[in-house]
């Protein structure tokens, strides 16, 4: 199977399951004229993030990596109209237009973008009693993960799930003698995950526009 294949499948399923409307068009275009990189979700990948949430019965997101608010979106749409999302970006040049995309869209009364680096702001979430979050998404500097979780630990409750994508590395996260930062610390967060006995977890492989890689699902025990 090819990535031109593993691409057209991506946009069948965009196509049949997650169209895009003008508020998500719109914040695609806009990241992309700003130089964002396009290494955000995929619209199906999107699409099933809203979805957890619903299911999830989410009340509070926490998101760690804005990028252009675009995954912040599918997240905050999932959400009651008392509902609350805060997703935190280290670039302030990303934040800002992420928080162009979500008031254009309607939801910058229920999400809010911290700016700065996210091991400075996690500490100031929990002082503020912000916690605890229904649902944690990860997905922004790989080396930092394993710290990113054991913060989703501290600021979630039993029940709570916490996702982190890209932790398949396009297969890399089984070689063990790699000298990538990021898998040797995906790796550290698989191993941080599977010894913790307050989550129960599984991964997903995945393919499609934006390659190989997969998502892990963690859930907060009681």
């Amino acid at each position: 199977m090819s990535q031109e294949r593993w691409s057209a499948v991506d946009d069948y399923l965009t196509d049949m399951l997650a169209p895009a409307d003008e508020a998500l068009t719109a914040a695609l275009a806009d990241s992309d004229a700003a130089g964002l990189p396009a290494i955000g979700v995929t619209p199906p990948q999107g699409k099933f993030l809203h979805l957890l949430a619903r299911l999830q019965g989410a009340r509070t997101i926490l998101e760690i990596g804005t990028l252009g608010g675009y995954s912040t979106m599918w997240l905050a749409r999932a959400l009651p109209e008392d509902g609350r999302l805060i997703s935190l970006e280290y670039a302030p040049e990303h934040a800002d237009v992420a928080r162009a995309n979500l008031a254009r869209a309607g939801l910058d009364k229920v999400a809010e973008v911290r700016t700065g680096a996210a091991l400075d702001t996690l500490p100031r979430l929990a002082d503020e009693g912000a916690g605890p979050f229904d649902l944690v998404f990860i997905d922004a500097d790989k080396p930092n993960n394993p710290r990113y979780a054991e913060w989703a630990l501290r600021l979630t409750r039993p029940g709570s799930l916490v996702v982190v994508d890209n932790v398949v590395r396009g297969g890399a996260i089984t070689d063990e003698s790699s000298r990538d930062p990021a898998v040797i610390a995906t790796r550290e967060l698989f191993d941080l995950v599977a010894r913790d006995p307050r989550l129960d977890a599984t991964a997903l492989q995945t393919v499609g526009g934006k390659g190989y890689d997969g998502m892990l699902l963690a859930r907060v025990a009681a």
